[in-house]
């Protein structure tokens, strides 16, 4: 019986809005599509997730892939209040399977910063149980010793959770750990297989 579901966060529960959010910094065409492959792109990107880099290391990881736009990458990476957007209906969904009698966690790649400065966009976590942000453990999914720090924190049995996430790699390792697992393209499909997944097990 499924009694846990663990809900990855980005284009999940937010839309990850990097093109906006270089759009808002001021940049457009040929430049903005260069600060995303420099900064949101690039695998210097996980580093901001694991929290293991200083906001110096990163930034040079980021300047390393285009010297050119330093003074842009500094400027894209001075605020990220605007680089998440909770997606419409995120919190009523986890609170409707609260309701239900669910246990609802989080299981995330996710920068202490984007955190605090985009604050706002990240009300339905008051409403869960707990989980696991990457920032705090210093590991990135799809390292299964993430998914082993959220069973052993909150006691959750792999066969009893269903995990949520954008990410093949991401899904395949919750399978191999005994989970069950539903890759997210839009909340809408996701919402409707994981009731169909619901009904199968538990009904």
């Amino acid at each position: 019986m499924i009694q846990n579901i663990v809900f990855d966060i980005g284009n999940v529960l937010v839309d990850f809005c990097w093109r906006e959010h270089i759009a808002g910094c001021g940049y457009s065409g040929e430049t903005a599509d260069r600060l995303g492959r420099a900064m949101m792109l690039s695998p210097e990107w996980n580093e901001i997730d694991r929290g293991v880099w200083t906001n110096e290391e990163l930034l040079q990881g980021f300047i390393a892939n285009d010297p050119e736009l330093e003074p842009e990458i500094r400027t894209v990476f001075a605020d990220l209040s605007t680089l998440i957007r909770e997606r419409s209906g995120s919190a009523e969904w986890i609170c409707s399977l609260k309701e239900k009698g669910y246990r609802v966690y989080y299981l995330s790649n996710f920068s202490e910063r984007v955190k605090t400065e985009a604050a706002g966009q990240l009300s339905f976590l008051e409403e869960m149980n707990g989980g696991v942000m990457s920032y705090t453990v210093r590991l990135i999914k799809p390292d299964p010793a993430i998914y082993e720090r959220l069973f052993k924190w909150y006691e959750l049995k792999p066969e009893e959770s269903v995990f949520l996430d954008d990410s093949a790699a991401n899904i395949r390792t919750a399978r191999e750990l005994g989970m069950y697992a539903i890759q997210v393209e839009s909340q809408e499909q996701a919402a409707e297989d994981l009731r169909k997944l619901l009904k199968q097990i538990n009904d």
